[in-house]
């Protein structure tokens, strides 16, 4: 499998952001600070004291009305303690209320009943016993029953009362939490969280000096106003996914020093139709309490996104939402010391309303890193870590062509973490190499492989290499691996030497002959095709489309055909021209001839150079990996770094009649 350095960025965390010192104005003096509340739970001891006043009156109750002594004790009938008596066994007999409880004169100690009604006296002569022999004592239950007329009469109302409270408590914030739909779910960062600025960002520097201008209309708005200039209302952050935009909002919280709301396009939206508009107009009435302010919106096209082109008519709840940021952003009523940021990876899906001057007055673009951003970056999160001094920030950074700020912070990370997992105090080249290709290829796996299995793969990745390395306008060889990971049984990485922003088609033409190079070597050798091409002949076939569709670099001319976008089976409005069946068929033509141009040219620099194939295929078998500089004393050097040189013909003058 080959793999070229592509765009792929992961999105970075909403972190909590915080504000930095109070600026001042001139005229209005300093900006008050803005008092915002503790997060975290408050104890309800109103309701712990309910609880354990519910808890005391069970337990003075059960108390009251049990002994609980007495209910291990034995139950003899009446009989027994006539007969005990006359036998003179009894030492002593107390009374409590219709309960006899006995104890003998060898310790022995049982209960008996009697009848209400009936006297103790009268039950022991009338069965022949002489209650003068025993000492019969009656336990006074005056305070016992009072209690328990009490709490008989009373309990039970509080068990009522106390049922009836929780009930119109659940039902007081029942209603509550309705009316708290429309109230804004945005997060308001005070001065005690982790303080971000613009030297903890790098490789933006053109973004990061449009957004220092405003921080400095926030911070001196009189100083432009003298001039005549406006304030930006809106400040739009547009970029790929993981090069930065939720950092820069960070920064600008933590250099302009006012408060800074945050919330994400996703949040607006609720079940109940209103939510979103409702929480929009409370967002902006907090945000004006506390101007000047700063708004910042992630990922706003959830919300954003083009009107009309959803199914669910003109009340659609997202378009709702939509018209009253519209409104908020740029209505009647002015709106001039509040300031909106937002970020999207998708500002193709933004309604035009909301991207106009007026609104969002400023659009700042943020790309992948060149080699100077990205060593920058590099060095920023180098911070903390221990690293070797032979560690070589410069080829780290070409090594890395492609990754975000986010693929170069986990690749560092993943660096240290392999140190540690090796016992070593400092983190090395090796390390950064194996995090480099594990952030972009994925783990090593390990798998059983047989022997004829591990050949296929190292005469595959060798084609890979061989056609990379003798064609002129592909880029140098990197790695060559038959180390599986991820879904790949092997990989070749190529690398520029330098960034890239324009390609060419003879470019584009010999990578498509280096994907296939991997096929070609399988057919040449073992006359015989795998399933391990399969990502290759995609790669192939996605440039080719490309080159016919969108680039124009065909027979067909500089025309763009590609399809009309569609979602589902319902085609989307103005997104892309229809083509036609004979359209595409000419397409498909074009298509196949540039994979079989290059399959072609492929097979040919493979029978050209079959032993150093066979070379390359034998050091893979051996040691599993080649860098560069190990395949390069195989095959030798390069005739070309990849780049093609533009020839501009010599002006000839016309011949003379």
């Amino acid at each position: 499998m080959i793999k070229y350095p592509i765009t792929r960025m992961k999105s970075q965390e909403q972190d909590k952001i915080q504000t930095n010192n109070q600026p001042t104005n001139p005229k209005k003096g300093p900006i008050p600070k803005v008092n915002m509340p503790k997060i975290g739970k408050k104890t309800s001891w109103r309701g712990f004291a309910i609880y354990a006043v519910f808890g005391l009156l069970l337990f003075i109750f059960f108390a009251v009305t049990s002994n609980p002594a007495d209910r291990f004790l034995p139950v003899e009938p009446i009989s027994t303690v006539i007969t005990d008596i006359k036998n003179d066994k009894v030492q002593s007999v107390e009374i409590d209320g219709s309960k006899i409880n006995v104890k003998l004169r060898d310790g022995k100690i049982y209960t008996s009943r009697k009848e209400d009604n009936e006297s103790i006296f009268g039950a022991l002569q009338a069965g022949g016993a002489d209650p003068t022999k025993v000492a019969i004592t009656v336990k006074d239950r005056t305070m016992s029953e009072a209690w328990l007329t009490l709490l008989t009469t009373f309990l039970p109302l509080g068990i009522i009362i106390l049922f009836f409270f929780f009930i119109f408590r659940q039902a007081r914030e029942g209603a509550s939490s309705v009316f708290s739909f429309g109230q804004s779910r945005a997060k308001q960062f005070s001065r005690d969280m982790p303080k971000i600025t613009f030297k903890d960002v790098a490789g933006v520097d053109e973004a990061k000096q449009e957004l220092m201008e405003i921080v400095d209309f926030l911070r001196h708005s009189e100083k432009y106003k003298a001039i005549g200039a406006r304030t930006p209302k809106g400040v739009l952050l547009v970029g790929p996914a993981g090069t930065g935009k939720t950092l820069l909002a960070k920064a600008v919280a933590g250099e302009a020093g006012v408060p800074f709301y945050s919330v994400a396009g996703s949040e607006f939206m609720e079940m109940l139709v209103g939510v979103g508009a409702a929480r929009v107009r409370d967002l902006f009435a907090q945000a004006k309490k506390t101007a000047p302010a700063i708004i910042f919106i992630d990922e706003i096209e959830s919300i954003g996104r083009v009107r009309g082109s959803g199914f669910s008519g003109g009340h659609d709840e997202r378009e709702q939402t939509l018209n009253q940021i519209l409104v908020e952003m740029d209505g009647f009523a002015p709106n001039e010391n509040v300031m909106v940021m937002a970020a999207t990876n998708r500002p193709d899906m933004l309604d035009p309303a909301l991207t106009r001057p007026g609104r969002f007055d400023r659009r700042v673009a943020l790309d992948l890193p060149d080699i100077e951003g990205r060593k920058a970056i590099i060095q920023i999160h180098m911070k903390g870590k221990p690293f070797d001094k032979n560690v070589d920030i410069e080829r780290l950074a070409k090594r890395t062509v492609g990754f975000s700020g986010a693929d170069l912070a986990n690749m560092l990370n993943e660096a240290a973490i392999l140190a540690a997992r090796e016992a070593r105090k400092e983190i090395t080249n090796v390390d950064l190499e194996e995090a480099a290709t594990k952030t972009k290829l994925g783990p090593q796996r390990k798998r059983m492989q047989s022997e004829e299995e591990r050949k296929m793969t190292a005469y595959h990745e060798g084609g890979h290499a061989i056609v990379a390395h003798f064609l002129p306008n592909v880029d140098p060889v990197h790695r060559i691996s038959i180390v599986a990971r991820a879904n790949t049984g092997g990989h070749t990485e190529v690398h520029p030497q330098f960034d890239r922003n324009l390609e060419t088609k003879t470019r584009l033409l010999d990578r498509i002959a280096m994907a296939l190079g991997g096929r070609a070597a399988e057919e040449l050798i073992f006359h015989e095709l795998t399933s391990g091409a399969s990502s290759d002949l995609l790669v192939a076939t996605n440039i080719a489309h490309a080159m016919v569709e969108e680039l124009g670099m065909s027979d067909l001319g500089p025309t763009v055909m590609q399809g009309r976008a569609q979602f589902g089976i319902w085609p989307v409005p103005g997104e892309g021209a229809q083509m036609s069946q004979d359209t595409a068929a000419k397409v498909d033509r074009e298509v196949q001839k540039m994979i079989d141009t290059g399959y072609k040219k492929a097979k040919e620099t493979l029978i050209r150079h079959k032993k150093d194939l066979d070379k390359v295929a034998a050091a893979l078998l051996d040691r599993e990996t080649l860098e560069r500089d190990d395949f390069e004393k195989i095959v030798g050097k390069p005739a070309t770094n990849g780049e093609v040189k533009f020839h501009i013909p010599k002006k000839t003058k016309p011949a003379q009649a």
